[in-house]
């Protein structure tokens, strides 16, 4: 087709518009603009749902649209106003008009954002140059013909300029603004540049086909054949596929970049003008300009998984830069080896996240709660510190670092729950997370012995404790020690004794006043049968005391002392008395005095 038909087709009539979706917040970085070329107008369209959030005036028939980098700006070249309009997309209003040459068609802006390229394709054609911040034409690159297609160099050092008339693409050092080479190319409508800069490709309107260009030799290295009357063309972000819109054909090419080869054919809407890859890699969008359509490609399945109405023949697409997530904070960052943690995950962008891994495993229960925090239970897992990633319109990106601890042991039973305080009493331990238990105490005093049976349970034998009375039986593992509550209750009772004394043999003279006895007492613990050393035995004839001993390793205590010979024959017996102390129960016994002289 001659440059006359293609501007004809630029211009002409177009298809139905299906009705507009009601408008909806989008989240950030989601924006999508359109150039509607018969409606004077830009749409802005939420990616995530399809819903057009802003029709924005532009000028006489818009044709293409690009952003700045910072996504601040949107700039739309007027067809047939010979103009670009500058849009504010903070408030989705006409913020200036820069006038261009005659029927503006393609425009690019530079990565740093400081200079704009508008190529009009009105004779003669030429490429302006407009300094951003001044919103003023600062050159205009004579390329005569009808300059259908530019396109930057990811660095932005290198201006292709695909001329229709010329069947060349000129590439023009953006420094200088010097051209550097030409390449021949018939019928040049498209062009696009491979992420990493090494690769252009140019549609070939009239040829049905994709020139494949080396950009370090500025030589043509293939020639892939497409569909009918090809324009639009995008790279997907990994620069693997190429996408090409059929203008005719009602459909979208899909070129491996490896093998230049045809891989797929993807039926769109009608008229397939521009063609925009998602800076996240997972979609396309193609703009129907007869359908008054967008197409949304899945690049996974390449099959189109929504059609989304947009104004009247629309032309142009430009998307900001992906915003990815990123996740700032992450409480708790530790949890029990059991899972079922909730997790607040903190940070910017992260409405639309989908997914929540803990190594690799999948969170349960992912909850966007604002575009600022998500909420995700964690999975169980081993003993050790993970990464914990979050997924978000596609991109996955690290969220910090969470550890996973075995679960502290609980106790949630005793039985019995009391015992001698001699110890040796066989208790079992009732309750959780006991595997692995290293250690158990009664109070302070770690168990005589303990086997754990299971994670539920473990028997323990109590220590001999000082005094009678309650204490905490705690259980310790790698997880722990066991939080004290009422239920690990344990008492100690105190131990009952007995007190044996054997009748004492004594001559008495006549006239004697005062005896010397010389008494003893053996000291028992009846719980256990053992003997009780170090306890104080008090030994008295009737209410006359008479001497005090300590029992030795035996249990003995023996004492000799004086007692009134009244005394002695009034009573004819004395008594042994042992207080008790906080384990032992007291305990008293009583023998004979038997006079033999």
């Amino acid at each position: 087709m001659a440059a006359a038909s293609l501007a004809t087709a630029l211009l002409g009539t177009a298809a139905a518009v299906l009705p507009a979706v009601p408008a909806h917040a989008a989240g950030p970085g989601q924006l999508i603009y359109v150039a509607n070329l018969s409606d004077n107008s830009v749409s802005a369209v939420d990616s995530a749902t399809g819903a057009t959030v802003a029709t924005i005036p532009a000028g006489t028939g818009p044709a293409d649209v690009a952003l700045t980098p910072d996504g601040s700006q949107a700039w739309v070249t007027d067809y047939g106003g010979n103009s670009v309009s500058v849009l504010d997309t903070a408030t989705n209003t006409l913020a200036a008009t820069v006038t261009v040459g005659q029927s503006p068609q393609s425009v690019v802006v530079s990565p740093d954002g400081a200079r704009v390229y508008v190529a009009h394709t009105g004779s003669p054609g030429g490429v302006e140059v407009i300094d951003t911040s001044s919103l003023t034409v600062t050159a205009t690159l004579p390329t005569g013909g009808y300059p259908a297609a530019i396109a930057l160099s990811p660095d932005g050092g290198r201006l292709y300029i695909g001329d229709f008339f010329a069947d060349a693409v000129s590439v023009v050092d953006t420094a200088t603004l010097a051209t550097t080479a030409t390449v021949p190319a018939a019928s040049p409508s498209g062009i696009a540049v491979s992420p990493d800069g090494t690769r252009v490709y140019v549609a070939r309107y009239n040829n049905s086909s994709v020139l494949v260009i080396d950009a370090a030799t500025n030589t043509v290295t293939a020639t892939v054949t497409v569909g009918s009357q090809p324009q639009g063309i995008a790279v997907t972000p990994d620069g693997g596929s190429v996408y090409v819109g059929n203008w005719t054909g009602s459909a979208v090419s899909v070129i491996d970049a490896v093998t230049n080869t045809v891989t797929a054919t993807v039926p769109v809407g009608g008229g397939p003008r521009a063609v925009l890859a998602d800076p996240d890699g997972t979609r396309v969008y193609v703009a129907n300009a007869f359908s008054g359509t967008m197409s949304v490609i899945d690049t996974a399945t390449r099959t189109v998984t929504a059609t989304v109405p947009t104004g009247a023949r629309p032309y142009g697409l430009a998307m900001g830069k992906a915003v990815l997530p990123a996740v700032t904070g992450l409480a708790p960052d530790h949890g029990p080896t059991t899972g079922a943690t909730t997790v607040t995950l903190t940070g910017t962008h992260l409405t639309g996240t989908t997914a929540v891994t803990f190594d690799g495993t999948p969170a349960t229960g992912v909850t966007v709660v604002n575009d600022s925090t998500v909420t995700a239970t964690a999975p169980a897992h081993a003993a050790g510190t993970v990464g914990v990633a979050l997924t978000s319109k596609g991109r996955t990106v690290p969220a910090g670092s969470y550890t996973y601890r075995v679960p502290a042991p609980a106790v949630t039973g005793l039985a019995p729950a009391t015992g001698p305080a001699a110890g040796g009493t066989a208790v079992t331990i009732t309750g959780s997370h006991l595997t692995g238990t290293t250690a158990v105490a009664f109070g302070t005093a770690p168990a005589l012995s303990f086997t754990v049976v299971d994670d539920s349970t473990l028997t323990a034998t109590a220590p001999a404790a000082p005094a009678a009375g309650p204490v905490d039986v705690t259980v310790t593992t790698p997880g722990g020690t066991s939080t004290a509550t009422a239920a690990d209750r344990y008492t100690y009772t105190k131990d009952a004794t007995k007190l044996t004394a054997n009748p004492l043999l004594l001559s008495i003279a006549p006239g004697q006043l005062n005896v010397n006895l010389d008494l003893s007492a053996t000291l028992t613990d009846t719980t256990t049968g053992r003997p009780v050393p170090g306890a104080t035995i008090t030994f008295t004839v009737g209410t006359t005391p008479v001497c005090t001993a300590t029992t030795n390793a035996s249990g003995v205590a023996t004492c000799t002392g004086p007692c009134p010979v009244v005394t002695v024959l009034l009573n004819l017996g004395y008594t042994a008395t042992y207080a008790g102390d906080p384990a032992h129960q007291g305990a008293t016994a009583t023998a004979g005095l038997v006079r033999i002289g």
